[in-house]
């Protein structure tokens, strides 16, 4: 898998894809740059009037509900049918699932009516889409369970969603119902500045987006980002440095470093 993770980001940068991004305001400025320094070309493009054109330039959408309204709920569903119906592939990032009902039912919503590739986010936030209720709890935008209190319910979730299911924490799990993947890369200090979920879910995008098998791009995607964070963690003092440091090292990975490096465990 280590080979894949590293011929994944060889792709994404010498086919530079266009990644359609409907995402959060707290994030979007930093997850472009995260998408142009791993190799791919994003686009932020959330009007009604234009997201159906948008995605048919893209190949991959991404969808974040990190700061929701009504008229980015319509945005996200007219853009994903788009998608769906020219085969272009979507990532969700529920964010916030199980804090309200708003972004619990639209999360929901999103899922019934769109053929979405993986959903990735943190354990409370997965397990809410498993639940009929809202309020499952989370802590705002943070999780309150561990990766291994709903490594069960995903498998099961996923097999019932035909969804690949990427759950982030200390150790990444990633399932389809079938096959579990963990990744072991990462660093304590993505915790402790705003949008690295958001962001690991828009370079799983660009990974989708060369790679077809969305178990191996969201694995292969959070391997690299993993071992970026791990990099940056390295040289810095503390969290605002160490932004700008992830960036950094999401440019400078060598492919033979992510195949040396990536801790992807089958």
């Amino acid at each position: 898998m280590a080979q894949k993770a590293a011929e994944n980001l060889r792709r994404v940068r010498e086919e530079k894809p266009l990644v359609h991004n409907i995402t959060n305001y707290v994030v979007m400025n930093y997850t472009a740059n995260a998408l142009l320094a791993c190799g791919a070309s994003p686009v932020m493009a959330h009007a009604v009037e234009e997201v159906e054109e948008m995605v048919s330039l893209a190949r991959a959408l991404v969808l974040n509900i990190g700061t929701l309204s009504l008229p980015w709920i319509e945005a996200m569903q007219r853009a994903g049918r788009r998608a769906n119906e020219l085969h272009v592939p979507i990532i969700l990032d529920p964010v916030g699932a199980g804090a309200t009902r708003l972004r619990t039912d639209s999360a929901k919503r999103l899922i019934e009516c769109l053929s979405i590739d993986v959903i990735r986010g943190n354990p409370s936030e997965i397990l809410s889409l498993a639940e009929k209720q809202s309020g499952v709890g989370t802590k705002g935008v943070d999780s309150v369970h561990t990766v291994d209190q709903v490594t069960e319910k995903a498998m099961v979730l996923a097999k019932e969603l035909g969804t690949t299911l990427a759950i982030t924490g200390v150790v990444d799990l990633i399932t389809d119902g079938e096959r579990v993947l963990r990744v072991m890369n990462g660093h304590a200090m993505m915790s402790s500045v705003t949008g690295t979920g958001c962001t690991a879910t828009a370079i799983i995008g660009a990974f989708l987006a060369v790679c077809p098998n969305s178990l191996e791009a969201a694995a292969t995607g959070l391997s690299y980002f993993g071992l970026a964070g791990e990099k940056a963690a390295a040289r810095v003092s503390g969290p605002g440095s160490f932004q700008i440091a992830l960036l950094d090292a999401l440019y400078e990975m060598k492919e033979e470093e992510l195949r040396a490096e990536a801790k992807i465990q089958i």
